[in-house]
């Protein structure tokens, strides 16, 4: 099965036409906008954007793997379907649809795509919508973890006086000046700043609203502004956030330019909380 990474409303529509169950869709909206109305046939998982990784050690994704493993039997997702995600917006919602398709690519499902635009384009597009809850039943979900989606805590550690591994964080702004520790609050974590000797790529560059909807910038101007950077296709390249939700939105950006990039999920959420681990915390202006 051959599977684009990203995924028009017009090719989902074809898809629902066909109505083959090898073929699940996921709402990562909250449950209050997933039950005002939502893509046919979709099921509504919000723990994809909610879930908060314990630490990047073995027990931490153990844990990951263990409780995405049990939602996605709950609700009849064996792993091989072609699963596509989608959320309200791309500028909305930090990142939430590419952060449940990092996960469903990490947890070992082959065939994933994003809903380009999201809700937002399929509404644009004038296609239905319901507030129906389809039935389910439950199946079992087979883990095949891809460890190497992911950068550990000890990974990131080691490459912080490594200037062959590029360090990248997408905040937003104000975070990275370090004026605040989250987009839940100023002070929601313990320590403000960032990661030493990172550089920054504010999520927003790499999407564009030309047509009225957020959708991705073309490869060739999502290269452009990685190589003003110093980022080209044979970087390695380490991408963090807060939750790892918006460093998935740019993994995926620089995938479709054909730069290859790491999550380090954990992000600063993690980082933030261990006094031992070293942040630079001077307030740039």
């Amino acid at each position: 099965m051959n599977i684009n990474l990203l995924i028009s409303p017009q090719e989902l529509t074809s898809l629902l036409a066909v109505k083959s169950p090898r073929t699940v869709i996921i709402d990562t909206r909250s449950p209050e906008e997933y039950a005002i109305g939502h893509i046919p046939q979709a099921i509504n998982i919000r723990d994809f954007f909610t879930y908060l990784l314990d630490n990047s050690y073995p027990a931490g994704f153990k844990q990951l793997q263990e409780y995405f493993a049990k939602i996605m039997s709950e609700v009849g997702i064996s792993g091989k379907e072609h699963l596509i995600v989608y959320e309200d917006a791309f500028n909305r919602g930090y990142g939430q649809s590419c952060r449940a398709a990092f996960l469903l690519k990490y947890l070992g499902c082959p065939h994933v795509s994003v809903l380009h635009g999201g809700y937002r384009a399929w509404l644009a597009a004038e296609l239905p919508t319901t507030n129906e809850v389809p039935e389910v039943e439950s199946s079992i979900f087979r883990l095949h973890p891809q460890a190497e989606m992911m950068v550990t805590t000890i990974e990131m550690l080691q490459a912080i006086n490594n200037p062959a591994i590029i360090k990248l964080d997408v905040r937003d702004r104000d975070e990275w000046q370090g004026i605040s520790s989250s987009p839940y609050g100023v002070d929601f974590c313990p320590r403000k700043g960032r990661i030493p000797n990172a550089v920054w790529l504010e999520w927003y560059r790499l999407m564009t609203s030309d047509s009225g909807i957020p959708m991705f910038r073309p490869a060739a101007e999502i290269l452009e502004i990685c190589q003003s950077l110093g980022i080209t296709s044979e970087s390695v390249v380490y991408i963090y956030c807060f939750k790892g939700s918006r460093a998935a939105n740019v993994l995926f950006a620089l995938q479709q330019a054909g730069i290859h990039a790491k999550n380090y999920f954990g992000s600063w959420n993690e980082w933030s909380r261990d006094f031992s681990l070293p942040i630079d915390n001077k307030i740039i202006a």
